[in-house]
């Protein structure tokens, strides 16, 4: 299956973005009005230096719109000097228009007088005024990259219907286009929307497809498992991906009051990387410098946190997350990632409709849970050298998989149901375990045809759950699968609401067992039909994993390797070890990159296996003939040689 790796464009070249959300130090929101361009250069120059081509540039709206229909000229003048000194420094900007949220604090214009932002007609207008007016000074200027409409407005302007922002965000980006801006468009808004949470905030992705040039998600989660803190951004990118339009990752970061040097320096070489390799073409990271001397200023009084998400301390000081982007600036050089896509795959993760889609009568936990359980597998997959392609059934599932996944997945289209087992007579292995999900709302399983197609008799009662009352769940192999021997055990923390922490008892009829857990009863079953096969898992053993605190690596990466095995999934390179995740990446006249990232707290030595004839090669090429050492949460890049 092919994932995308869409890119931006600027005069028909693809371009990859690498830079950082920019407020000088010498006020930060307030810059324009202590605006110093001995100061400004000097921010510039140390992020250049380090790689860096771009910044994310903000108009704070009060300061730069100070009546309805006027501008503040001198600050418009500083703007203009501002982008002046981009183009000296041999960079570019994306300017973000409507900037009444930043860093923990809401601004107004003192003009707004509380009007809706979205349904005003006036207030929109004014909105497309101030953006027509900008574009029509700068759209011209060398160091324009782009344009950005808001920063963050869901939490600025609030939550409106669909309809209502799909409107607003089409009226200020018409502006922008009438008034000559012929760079890429995106909204600003965090890609925050239901396609991508599970919660109806009316910024629909399939809106914005329609009117912006690329996505731009905000990520900065707190997360109770470390692997899945790894690939939080990459699974908001991957989601993203599934639009086919470019991804940006346009804000993320950390604040050194949260974390150590060391480990911002993880997070960020983590959060790069595994980004590349979910579909991110960019990347614009929160932000250039820290704030110290501004404590007495909001926001930085009330949320001090916000003063070092900085790549520079408040003196200019280069701190370790700006040297992880200069080798991360390295690499894209060293591979040439401009001519590099994400190489396809044999493995397909369902994405429900229900996740973008309201149906009626049901209810949005149904739509969060099934964000957390489907980047649980996706987690696991990473972590068993399987990576998927997330394929959204509101879209079509696709017909060129080797193996599907359907994860604790309670709720999937009646047809598309009818496909999975037309897929898997067809030769495909549709993998799929039971969830009778997380709330007593119409609980247990919506398969259409569940007795048929897994080949069991299942043994509900209504109304009521079987519960899982073992604290360790275990799977004992009762024949070989996949790699896994007879007598093989598998193990998972039972987790979960007294709804979810639930399994299904079946009998098998036409299906063969696979395994059984602790007290004898069908844990995993096999159903061969037609060419290919169904696996059926009766466990949420993802669900439960979800929402277990420290489980990766659990037993699922094993579980996931032993159907990919049995699915004969095509894998060009596999390491073994659940701490190391391996992808590939093609380039279209030089072969196949290989990167392996260590989710280990310790040095690493991997010797990775070659599926065909090959070597695996330094980027410089030489060969490499003995084992790989990863440094703590390091990465690896190579070059598959043939």
């Amino acid at each position: 299956m092919r994932r995308s790796t869409a890119a931006i464009t600027v005069n028909g070249q693809r371009s990859t973005w690498l830079g950082a959300n920019f407020w000088s130090r010498t006020g930060g929101p307030l810059m324009w009005r202590n605006y110093d361009p001995a100061v400004i250069e000097q921010e510039l120059a140390v992020l250049a230096e380090h790689g860096l081509g771009l910044t994310r540039s903000f108009f704070y709206w009060p300061d730069f719109m100070p009546e309805p229909d006027r501008l503040d000229e001198q600050l418009v003048e500083r703007f203009a000097d501002f982008l002046d000194r981009h183009s000296a420094a041999g960079m570019t900007t994306i300017p973000t228009f409507i900037v009444g949220h930043m860093s923990g604090e809401n601004w107004d214009p003192a003009w707004r007088n509380g009007r809706d932002l979205y349904g005003d007609v006036w207030m929109v207008a004014r909105q497309a005024w101030f953006a027509r007016e900008i574009v029509r000074r700068f759209a011209d200027h060398p160091a324009i990259a782009g344009w950005l409409v808001s920063n963050e407005v869901p939490i600025y302007g609030g939550e409106a219907s669909r309809e209502t922002v799909a409107s607003w965000a089409e009226l200020v980006v018409e502006a922008i286009r009438g008034a000559g801006g012929r760079q890429p468009v995106s909204l600003g808004d965090g890609a925050w929307g239901l396609e991508m949470s599970g919660r109806d905030t009316g910024f629909s992705m399939h809106d914005q497809v329609k009117l912006c040039d690329f996505l731009g998600p905000h990520v900065y989660r707190m997360e109770d498992d470390e692997i899945r803190q790894h690939y939080s951004a990459a699974w908001v990118c991957e989601l993203a991906s599934t639009y086919g339009v470019p991804v940006v990752l346009e804000e993320f970061g950390v604040s050194s009051d949260f974390t150590s040097d060391e480990n911002g320096a993880h997070y960020y070489r983590q959060s790069l990387h595994n980004s590349l390799l979910a579909g991110s073409t960019g990347w614009i990271a929160w932000n250039n410098t820290d704030y110290d001397d501004l404590i007495e200023q909001d926001p930085y009084r009330h949320h001090p946190f916000e003063l070092h998400f900085g790549l520079t301390d408040h003196r200019g000081n280069p701190k370790p997350q700006l040297r992880e982007l200069k080798a991360f600036a390295e690499i894209l050089r060293d591979v040439d990632f401009e001519h590099c896509t994400r190489s396809d795959v044999d493995t397909a993760l369902v994405v429900p409709s229900f996740l973008d889609t309201i149906y009626p009568f049901t209810v949005e936990a149904d739509r969060t849970d099934l964000v957390t359980t489907l980047r649980q597998a996706y987690v696991s997959g990473r972590l068993a050298d399987v990576p998927m392609a997330a394929t959204r059934e509101s879209d079509g599932i696709g017909q060129d998989a080797r193996l599907y996944v359907v994860p604790s997945v309670k709720q999937l289209l009646g047809p598309t149901w009818r496909e999975l087992e037309r897929l898997a007579h067809d030769g495909a292995c549709v993998y799929v375990s039971y969830s009778a999900g997380a709330h007593g709302n119409q609980r247990g399983p919506w398969h259409s045809h569940l007795n048929r197609m897994f080949g069991v008799e299942h043994q509900l009662r209504y109304g009521l759950v079987d519960p899982v009352e073992d604290d360790t769940i275990t799977f004992t192999l009762t024949r070989p699968f996949g790699g896994l021997s007879e007598g093989s055990r598998l193990e998972w923390t039972a987790a979960g609401t007294p709804h979810s922490r639930a399994y299904l008892p079946v009998r098998a009829t036409e299906a063969e067992v696979l395994a059984e857990d602790a007290h004898g009863r069908p844990a995993l079953l096999l159903r061969r039909i037609g060419a290919g096969s169904i696996v059926f898992c009766t466990y949420p053993i993802e669900q439960m994993a979800a929402v277990t605190p420290r489980v990766n690596p659990d037993a699922t990466p094993a579980l996931y390797d032993a159907l990919a095995r049995h699915a004969g999934v095509r894998r060009p390179v596999t390491v073994g070890d659940p701490r190391i995740a391996v992808d590939t990446v093609d380039h279209e006249s030089d072969g196949q990159l290989v990167w392996l990232v260590s989710h280990s707290s310790e040095e690493v030595e991997v010797k990775p296996v070659v599926a065909s004839d090959g070597s695996l090669q330094s980027l410089a090429g030489a060969v490499l003939t003995g084992a790989v050492t990863l440094l703590p949460y390091g990465v690896a890049v190579l070059r598959l040689g043939r």
